[in-house]
């Protein structure tokens, strides 16, 4: 590759560019979709400022609360839930600098990412939100009320914030079937009804990865330019993987099925070599490895948390439409995950998501054992 034509390239694919093109495929299509989608994505560059200058603002350490899962809550947790909240909810207005300044809006709109300032401007695309820092669902105005739901972690992995480990924003969109009348049985849909669906890494650079149902595409910030640069077109996960991501800490409560899995990844017995493990504890960068590199992400239910431990809305919905968008798997240990349907918002599951061939040993092995039962 020329890096030095690479990087002088007039003719980028920005994530508005790529929206946009996206939209024109659609006649029927009036907007409203693709300027929700230009709000997560503002919302993620407003997080990737915020973390990039955590330290410097003393946006480390503990907001001295715990959040709706019984977590310590981070200041970044705090931060980052407040500006999607706000940047989803906000009023179909365009904001002016002059407004903010004289503190006739709120200030959290106002976004600088360098030598840039971004100015929000508003929608009303959404009617319902789902949030892991919130306990009950936010409901939007309905005067102010679009079509779609909204799931989002605002700041996954956020127990590395203090020691510079990638985090990242996790977020899912469904359309309401009437937006007069939304209940909370709106966002409790399988994961297959999901219209898009995505995640941003805030690492060694900010990677957003975004599938709006037809394949999934990776883009990373230009800080000079304040835009997200197609980088992966048309990600396609590997048929297999070397790698193994799990807590083995939890190794003596889990099931028969994961443990013989590990067992194999360590030990083959068919003249293979042993599988790589690697562990982040962050989920955004331990699946993102995973969708460039093959392998598979586990995280089964065990003796302590038997129905699993991460959120199905918001972690294992996303995640796993990723992965099947891109030709992986993704199973709960007893179904596809993308069929399960959630009762509760923070409902929990057990997750196996990765290479199409792992999560195939996966659910055979627990075939084998049901059948044994």
């Amino acid at each position: 590759m020329d890096h030095e034509a690479e990087a002088h390239r007039t003719d980028l694919m920005t994530i508005t560019r790529y929206v946009l093109n996206e939209q024109s495929r659609h006649q029927e299509s009036r907007g409203d979709f693709t300027i929700l989608l230009s709000h997560i994505v503002l919302g993620c560059k407003f997080v990737c400022s915020a973390v990039n200058k955590a330290g410097l603002a003393k946006l480390i350490g503990l907001a001295g609360e715990t959040n709706v899962q019984g977590e310590e809550q981070k200041k970044l947790d705090v931060l980052s839930n407040e500006v999607f909240v706000k940047a989803l909810i906000s009023s179909g207005r365009t904001v002016s600098l002059k407004a903010i300044l004289l503190g006739f809006v709120d200030p959290v709109l106002l976004i600088q990412l360098g030598r840039h300032v971004l100015i929000w401007i508003q929608s009303t695309s959404q009617c319902i939100l789902v949030s892991e820092e919130d306990e009950e669902a936010t409901f939007v105005d309905p005067s102010l009320r679009g079509k779609y739901c909204v799931v989002f972690d605002p700041l996954d992995g956020s127990s590395n914030i203090d020691c510079g480990v990638s985090i990242g924003t996790i977020f899912g969109v469904y359309m309401v079937k009437d937006k007069d009348n939304v209940t909370l049985d709106e966002v409790l849909q399988p994961g297959k009804n999901m219209l898009a669906a995505g995640y941003c890494m805030y690492g060694s650079s900010c990677t957003l990865v975004l599938s709006t149902g037809s394949g999934v595409n990776g883009f990373t910030l230009d800080p000079s330019l304040g835009e997200f640069i197609l980088t992966h077109p048309d990600i396609k996960i590997p048929k297999k993987g070397k790698i193994y991501s799990v807590n083995e800490g939890n190794a003596k409560n889990w099931d028969g099925p994961t443990t013989k899995y590990v067992e194999k990844c360590k030990f083959p017995k068919d003249g293979d070599s042993p599988k790589s493990l690697r562990y982040i504890g962050s989920m955004v960068a331990d699946v993102h490895r995973t969708l460039l590199y093959g392998g598979i992400f586990l995280y089964p239910a065990d003796k302590k948390s038997p129905n699993g431990k991460l959120r199905v809305l918001y972690e294992v919905f996303p995640m796993s439409f990723l992965m099947e968008q891109a030709g992986g798997q993704a199973f709960t240990g007893k179904q596809r995950a993308l069929d399960l349907v959630p009762t509760k918002i923070h409902q929990r599951s057990p997750i196996f998501l990765g290479s199409y061939d792992e999560v195939e040993e996966i659910k055979a092995l627990y075939a084998a054992e049901e059948n044994t039962a």
